[in-house]
């Protein structure tokens, strides 16, 4: 058993752990970074349209201000906004941003020279700084040199199963080193998880395959609740039948969402903003155009038109885009119509965080020590119950700063820390019983249902009965991985097979979560709409679910209000 040591250790290697490891070195020589894949393949790349401050740099927002951008978001989020964190979020945005671009964001700029911000859905004013459409990779890029030139040590493709702890303290974190096979204790005075988000718990989704929700469960084993869980957010223009995003952006540069009558069907739901209304408003009235039957040849998709912008505009701002549209659908979205259709994108819940990042639940009482949590694994409570697009990398650079200044002086020294062997030893007999064990059930073939359960029965539209049958089907497939899952592959290294079926243990826990909270929930509210209970309730729902497994393994509920 291999055994490393680190005043700090930061779980996820996308943009909330890397600006963490950046500021982190401000106070702290001794830190690491551990992420699954390697650390620019994390989904922050995959960011498009880009980052939210009131820089008010163009013509017509010159009057922007952090209270705007305050009222917007919590707008958006359906009053599930906590303030505390909203305020932090938007006071100190232009700072944050300014900080990447002396970091060498290459952001978009106006003829004058000025950082260009375009207008984004829920957006009362013009707010997104952009690098072109490709703005997660330019800020993941970045924030990885700048941690290069600091001297940051990464552990690629390290698979962590468990949080190390006693009492409210963590010790450090047990892992599986994917390209060794071995179990490799790492010893630190904190952590921070910055894990990402659980979106491939869908079947049709705009995150990359590392999109598991791994932090999600690990908070669950430790009997630390997750929040607010219930909020899904479904993005409305994910190129159709293949998982890729098209940016907001597309729309916010002036591209019409049209049904198979060639309508700009948006102004039957939302006359005033059309395509720039909240995502969950845009994407309902999307999947009505699609069950109603107004689909494009009757189908499950719609078209996203940008054949009246220019090819110039298209070229310079929307690059990507059109390479995406040309790769992957044989379409120039200069002369044609783009097919889209929502998919799963982002989810407003996580692990409960303070604005210092510090793992706690304030109304149940949970609190630790040195634990804490950034970016979309984590729930600050700056999104509500519906994410404002641009919002997101916001809030991943905002309180991945936060968590790696304040873990980074709460952390102690891991030296002579000791670790009980036999705890460990465990999860060495986890993977030995994966690749042991002699079920019928292949691990693709076990997440495949998980993934069409959870799109089906708990997606745009809920309803109790699809709810209830949905927990139902999950119960049956976590004793299927329980007793029937086989792991064809045995190899040690690199086994891919095994770090799915790691994954979809993860997936199985928090999926039960998600639908727990949603079926809890009887209110629309943001994006979670309930077809028996379509009107939000303010006076029974205006509060955030916290829902955690008991030492019986059972789903507990409990709520707080929301800080107002």
């Amino acid at each position: 058993m291999r055994t490393i040591d680190h005043r700090l250790l930061i779980v996820g290697g996308g943009a909330a752990g890397l600006r963490a490891a950046i500021e982190a070195d401000k106070h702290v020589d001794n830190l690491g970074v551990i992420s699954k894949v390697r650390t620019l393949r994390s989904h922050s790349v995959s960011a498009q349209g880009g980052i939210a401050a009131s820089l008010g740099n163009t013509g017509d927002n010159e009057s922007d201000s952090w209270k705007k951008h305050l009222e917007d978001t919590i707008k958006g989020g359906a009053d599930l906004v906590d303030r505390d964190a909203g305020e932090v979020l938007t006071q100190n945005a232009v700072e944050n941003v300014i900080e990447l671009e002396h970091m060498g964001v290459p952001f978009s700029r106006t003829s004058m020279g000025t950082l260009d911000q375009r207008p984004f859905g829920g957006h009362s004013l013009p707010r997104a700084l952009y690098a072109a459409d490709r703005t997660g990779h330019a800020i993941v890029y970045s924030l990885y040199g700048e941690n290069v030139k600091r001297g940051t040590t990464f552990y690629d493709e390290f698979f962590v199963l468990d949080l190390l702890t006693e009492g409210r303290s963590v010790l450090g974190l047990v892992a599986y080193d994917i390209k060794t096979g071995e179990i490799v204790i790492f010893r630190a005075g904190a952590v921070i998880l910055a894990t990402g988000g659980p979106s491939q718990v869908y079947d049709l989704t705009s995150s990359g395959t590392a999109s598991t929700g791994d932090g999600l469960a690990i908070a669950l084993r430790n009997g630390i609740p997750i929040e607010d869980m219930e909020f899904i957010q479904f993005h409305p223009t994910g190129l159709k039948d293949k998982g890729i995003l098209i940016t907001e952006a597309a729309r916010g540069e002036g591209g019409y969402l049209k049904n198979d009558r060639g309508e700009r069907f948006m102004k039957r739901y939302e006359p005033e903003n059309m395509e720039l209304a909240p995502r969950d408003k845009v994407v309902r009235g999307m999947q009505r155009e699609i069950n109603e039957g107004r689909g494009i040849n009757g189908e499950n998709y719609l078209h996203l038109d940008l054949t009246h912008l220019s090819r110039e505009k298209i070229k310079r701002k929307l690059p990507t885009i059109r390479e995406l549209a040309l790769d992957f659908a044989n379409i120039d979205p200069v002369e044609q119509s783009i097919p889209v259709q929502p998919m799963a994108h982002y989810c407003m819940g996580g692990v409960p965080t303070d604005i210092e990042a510090r793992v706690q639940s304030k109304e149940i009482g949970v609190a630790w020590e040195n634990l804490y949590a950034a970016g979309e694994v984590a729930c600050v409570s700056v999104h509500g119950a519906n994410r404002l697009g641009t919002n997101s990398l916001l809030e991943a650079v905002t309180f991945g700063k936060r968590a790696g200044r304040f873990a980074a002086q709460q952390a102690s020294s891991s030296d002579g820390v000791e670790v009980d062997e036999a705890v460990v030893s465990k999860y060495g007999s986890r993977i030995e019983s994966l690749l042991e064990n002699e079920g019928s059930v292949k691990v693709s073939e076990l997440r495949d249902r998980l993934k069409r359960i959870m799109t089906e029965k708990c997606g745009v539209f809920r309803s109790g009965e699809d709810l209830k049958e949905a927990l139902n089907q999950i119960y049956q497939l976590q004793e299927d991985y329980d007793g029937k899952l086989v792991v064809e592959d045995s190899s040690q290294k690199f086994n891919t097979e095994l770090k799915m079926a790691l994954e979809l243990g993860n997936m199985l826990d928090y999926s039960e979560v998600i639908v727990e909270a949603a079926l809890a929930r009887e209110e629309s509210r943001g994006a979670h709409f309930r077809t028996d209970y379509p009107e939000r309730n303010d006076s029974d729902w205006l509060q955030h679910s916290l829902l955690h497994r008991d030492s019986t393994g059972e789903i507990r509920h409990q709520y707080r209000e929301v800080d107002t």
